[in-house]
């Protein structure tokens, strides 16, 4: 029996419908999570060296299909090393599934219009800032080494906190509900090439926490006391506040 024979030989159920449905889904998320970055470059590459595998097998070149052969025993450590950045997005992503949070509401209580008022001010005396709002997931992992504050969030806190020549000034403030838990935290950078070669270090590392987590990281600018901010590893720059509420409007819904 050929190929096509087996083809109209099979019968099509509801389970097969729902089975491509979810490669489907699965595959789509996949592209999504790689789209534009250099693992898309690189998936590309490893479907050329899977279709050639198959292209010797068909025209039974046998040198060629066990070189390729051989590279395809090795492909998912390759994956595995290759694709370790875009694993541990995926994965930190699976934990902001609307499934599995469904009993845990990240950003419960935050205080919108204090940290608006605070980021107009530093935005207004151009003093540099790094806040990340707490989400579904949780941002203890980066606490260790930096200053515990447990403090009520304030607009007066959060300018002491990055104000020029303070300890704090050169970390990433950690908003939990309506508390700054810590101040001075270092986030991880992005890898994510700049195209524009322009963000210092406070944009890569909310890009860098925003692609890890579902947290909204906020930035000020010292430079030219511009608003931006950081969500699924996507940067929004030149915000003005009716820009930002709407971010966290998305971000964390509406409120109560």
């Amino acid at each position: 029996m050929t190929f096509f024979d087996r083809m109209l030989t099979l019968q099509f159920t509801w389970r097969d419908g729902v089975d491509v449905l979810l490669v489907a889904l699965i595959i789509y998320n996949i592209l999504s999570l790689i789209r534009g970055s250099r693992a898309m470059q690189i998936s590309v590459g490893l479907l050329l060296m899977v279709a050639m595998f198959f292209i010797a097998r068909l025209f039974d070149l046998g040198a060629l299909e066990v070189i390729s052969g051989q590279i395809l025993f090795y492909l998912p450590f390759a994956v595995i090393v290759l694709f370790q950045q875009e694993i541990r997005r995926a994965l930190a992503r699976m934990g902001s599934n609307p499934f599995l949070t469904f009993f845990h509401k990240g950003g419960d209580g935050i205080q919108r219009d204090v940290i608006l008022d605070a980021c107009e001010l530093l935005a207004a005396k151009r003093i540099g800032a790094l806040m990340a709002i707490e989400g579904a997931q949780t941002l203890r992992m980066y606490e260790d080494g930096a200053k515990p504050l447990d403090a009520l969030v304030t607009r007066e806190l959060l300018v002491s906190i990055f104000t020029s020549g303070g300890p704090l000034h050169d970390g990433a403030a950690i908003i939990r509900g309506n508390r700054i838990s810590v101040a001075g935290a270092f986030l991880p950078l992005t890898a994510t090439p700049d195209p524009k070669l322009a963000h210092g270090t406070r944009h890569r590392a909310a890009l860098g926490l925003s692609e890890e987590s579902d947290a909204l990281v906020i930035i000020i600018s010292e430079e030219n006391g511009s608003i931006a901010a950081a969500s699924e590893g996507v940067l929004h720059e030149s915000l003005d506040r009716s820009m930002l509420l709407q971010l966290m409007t998305e971000r964390f819904g509406e409120l109560p």
